[in-house]
């Protein structure tokens, strides 16, 4: 937990050494987390529509990041810092376990992309504020989610973009995401609890509580043929942008 006090520490010990377990598995599309890889683009395809209209910027510029800081919290292994590298954002990613900060740093120098990495709480890093702040599966993992949005807000510059998902909290998600995902290692079993998920509408007032307001929502959906793909159906899984008011 790097140096965070009593009063810093959000992130459940027991969830950060079960996702530091799969650290070596991370990157492996066929593996324990492939999951993530299926669900990675999706998620980019909302983050980009999201800076495109946070900053009006140019849609066919490859790089709508540049001259811009992204804070990834609750980075695992890098799966969503990379990309952000590659938009041309100076990126940094913080995790509760230093194993995943480990595997990330070796895999972006191999890829040649200059990323901080560090381990931790976000609360107890001295690293300022960022443009862009990206935290994707990470609340449902949280014990004091109010004071971590509080952590998450103060890393947000004051004209910054937040971009958060998560599973929803709905009967459906309770059968598809913890029950039958774990029973056919969709997902390694204990990565979901269920009682944990939060609602869109539990979320968007304790960003309320925390100074922002939300600018879009999706859901992120599932059909045969299909896939996983942003769509209206929020039922197992959303995500937002956000922002302060003007």
């Amino acid at each position: 937990m790097g140096n965070a006090n009593v009063s810093n520490v959000t992130i459940r010990p027991e969830e950060a050494e079960h996702f530091a377990s799969l650290a070596r598995d991370w990157w492996n599309p066929k593996g324990k987390m492939a999951s993530l890889h299926q669900v990675n683009p999706v998620r980019l395809e909302f983050i980009r529509s999201a800076i495109d209209a946070h900053w009006d910027a140019d849609r066919q510029t490859v790089k709508p990041l540049a001259g811009k800081s992204a804070l990834d919290i609750g980075c695992g292994a890098g799966l969503l810092c990379e990309p952000l590298a590659r938009l041309g954002g100076d990126v940094t990613g913080v995790d509760a376990a230093a194993e995943n900060v480990s595997v990330a740093s070796t895999h972006a120098e191999a890829m040649g992309l200059d990323i901080r990495y560090m381990a931790g709480e976000v609360a107890s890093l001295d690293i300022g504020t960022f443009d862009l702040v990206t935290c994707v599966e990470v609340i449902e993992h949280v014990a004091d989610k109010r004071q971590f949005l509080t952590d998450v807000a103060a890393r947000l510059a004051p004209d910054g973009l937040l971009v958060m998902s998560t599973p929803n909290r709905t009967a459906a998600s309770r059968l598809l995401l913890v029950g039958a995902a774990e029973a056919i290692g969709y997902v390694p079993k204990g990565t979901h609890h269920w009682s944990d998920f939060v609602t869109p509408e539990e979320l968007e007032g304790m960003l309320a509580e925390v100074g922002l307001e939300v600018t879009e929502r999706s859901g992120i959906a599932y059909r045969p043929g299909k896939g996983l793909h942003l769509a209206s159906d929020e039922s197992l899984n959303y995500i937002l942008s956000a922002k302060r008011p003007a």
